[in-house]
């Protein structure tokens, strides 16, 4: 990517952060070991089978750990995990595996760390892949659902954070 954008990527850039969209962390464990990331690419293919399709920008360190690990959960943050997503979109000096230490995680239920009151959690295994630019598209075929029907949400929309209801 050449160091000034072009006028069509800053236009790009700036009608994506008019798109609201779910807040998410990503975490993964397996043989790569464990990781996680903030991300807000997440959407619905089908459900048949259960599909969620997830970018990951192939610069990050766990591009290659969610590709060799194969299997995730994409945990769906509720109000009050701001300060959760923050340090999973690195923007703290939190190592990675520290982020996992704090109590709201369960790291036995589904033998990956999932977010005790996320708004929902869906684990999968990645089931086909697809490179386009920057990121790679995971198709990840969904095989345990988890909803936390009391629990609002957080979207992210021009560069901010905003708290849902429930």
């Amino acid at each position: 990517m050449p160091d000034e954008l072009t006028t069509t990527q800053r236009r790009f850039r700036a009608a994506m952060a008019n798109l609201s969209t779910a807040v998410n962390i990503v975490t993964t464990d397996g043989v790569s070991g464990r990781a996680g990331i903030t991300v807000s690419a997440v959407c619905s293919v089908t459900d048949t089978p259960p599909t969620l399709l997830v970018c990951v920008n192939q610069s990050s360190y766990t591009h290659d750990i969610f590709r060799t690990n194969g299997r995730m959960a994409i945990n769906v943050l509720a109000p009050q995990h701001k300060d959760l997503a923050l340090q999973f979109a690195g923007a703290t000096d939190v190592p990675m595996l520290d982020r996992f230490r704090f109590e709201v995680w369960d790291h036995d239920r589904f033998r990956i760390p999932v977010v005790r009151d996320a708004a929902a959690v869906l684990i999968g295994e990645v089931g086909a892949e697809f490179t386009q630019g920057t990121h790679t598209v995971l198709f990840v075929e969904v095989e345990d659902v988890f909803v936390n029907e009391d629990a609002g949400g957080l979207a992210y929309f021009r560069r901010e954070f905003h708290r849902i209801a429930p």
